[in-house]
């Protein structure tokens, strides 16, 4: 019984092939929208990801400021200053530290040959590398020896590489820093950089050749990065462990200045979750127009068949009988208009490629652009729509069918 009701649906189907192409054409444009609406707003969620990673998405950064509120014997506007006690303070306080770096910085005089430039020039240790995600496009990193050693190399940014260099090689090069000879041991990559940002025109040297530039007892500030993902703990933890050393309040906010780039991932991340909720709904309404035009199309169709659905019920078709007939009709109508869709989809999303998002505000941002990539989440959701919609579609019109009367259905002409 149930093979001969899906052999009816389908030459139902084919009876009328031009109106059963557009039903699936509008069910195909539907879940086609679904698709890359979602895919973008992956996408946007995917280049928030990488914009943050760019720059360490799990760095923190301590400064140190002037305390508001009084506290113990001393008053408000007294000023913070830390020094390496505290670096080695958080690097035994704080839980799960991979990696913590003192830094030092000022703009100085940068020199090669007959080119000066007024440059910014910062003392690290080798591991701020890490927790900013530096790479070198040529030559190597800072290390352990250069550090201990006081060795008066540096990395140098693109940027900086550009206009002091241009197009000649300048790894193994030497360049005056406020008169202080430095060989260079490396390029940096590219970095996003945007506006007058200084990411690509910075000097990197190791934190106690700094020493020779300028007083490096109090520290400018410290950097830091970890395992696991609770940061407001990782925040909570700076803070009372600085407030105790220094002895100001935990919750004065000026006295110390932290830096915690997953707070701000974690804002932008509801950000994008709200674009996608709305990238799904838009998606779906689109497809509900789609669906509006199954549901009106199957409702003709019953109409046209009433007495056909007479002669089925008076030779003992049951009502759920003739309800499976238009559903499965509906559902076959959604599938393969689906199947046609998501096969657009794809062929969308490869040659639209990537759109511009972040690159169009910074330069080397390329990897901040929304790619449209189909993940197989993405698919999953759009098949549930699609589902959904066609389910609903298709149901009104199945019930109609299947509760019509087979007496008044055999006299209908």
């Amino acid at each position: 019984m149930t093979g001969d009701l899906l052999r009816m649906a389908f030459s139902a189907m084919q009876y009328n092939r031009r109106r059963t192409a557009l039903t699936m054409l509008g069910m195909a444009w539907g879940i086609a929208t679904v698709v890359l609406l979602l895919a973008y707003g992956d996408g946007f969620g995917r280049a928030i990801t990488a914009i943050f990673e760019n720059f360490g998405a799990k760095a923190v950064g301590v400064f140190p400021g002037r305390t508001s509120l009084q506290a113990g014997g001393n008053k408000a506007g007294m000023p913070i200053r830390f020094t390496d006690e505290d670096v080695e303070r958080l690097r035994n306080v704080v839980p799960l530290v991979r990696h913590i770096s003192r830094e030092s910085d000022k703009d100085a005089t940068v020199s090669h040959e007959e080119r000066a430039f007024t440059l910014s020039v910062s003392g690290i240790d080798p591991p701020a590398q890490s927790i900013w995600n530096l790479g070198a496009a040529d030559g190597r990193m800072l290390n352990d020896d250069d550090n201990l050693s006081r060795a008066r190399v540096a990395l140098i940014g693109w940027e900086a590489k550009q206009k002091l260099f241009s197009g000649a090689p300048a790894v193994g090069e030497s360049l005056r820093i406020n008169g202080v000879t430095f060989q260079i041991i490396g390029v940096l990559n590219a970095r996003m950089q945007e506006g007058d940002s200084d990411d690509n025109r910075i000097i990197y040297i190791p934190f106690n050749s700094m020493q020779v530039l300028q007083d490096t007892h109090y520290l400018r500030g410290i950097w830091l990065d970890y395992e696991g993902m609770d940061h407001d703990k990782i925040t909570k933890t700076i803070r009372e462990s600085m407030a105790i050393a220094h002895n100001f309040k935990a919750e004065d906010q000026r006295a110390i200045f932290v830096f915690d780039a997953q707070r701000q991932v974690a804002q932008f991340q509801i950000i994008a979750m709200g674009i996608k909720i709305l990238m799904g709904f838009i998606g779906t309404l689109t497809l509900g127009i789609g669906g509006v035009g199954l549901m009106n199309i199957m409702l003709v169709s019953v109409t046209q068949r009433t007495k056909e659905i007479g002669v089925e019920k008076a030779l003992g078709a049951r009502k759920r009988d003739i309800l499976f007939q238009f559903l499965a009709e509906a559902l076959v109508i959604t599938a393969v208009g689906g199947i046609f869709g998501i096969i657009l989809s794809y062929a969308v999303s490869f040659s639209v490629g990537k759109l511009t998002l972040y690159s169009a505000l910074a330069q080397h941002a390329e990897a901040g652009d929304i790619q449209l990539l189909i993940a197989p989440r993405v698919l999953a959701v759009a098949t549930a729509i699609l589902a959904f919609v066609g389910l609903c579609s298709g149901m009104l019109p199945a019930v109609r069918a299947a509760n019509l009367d087979p007496i008044e259905a055999l006299r209908y002409e």
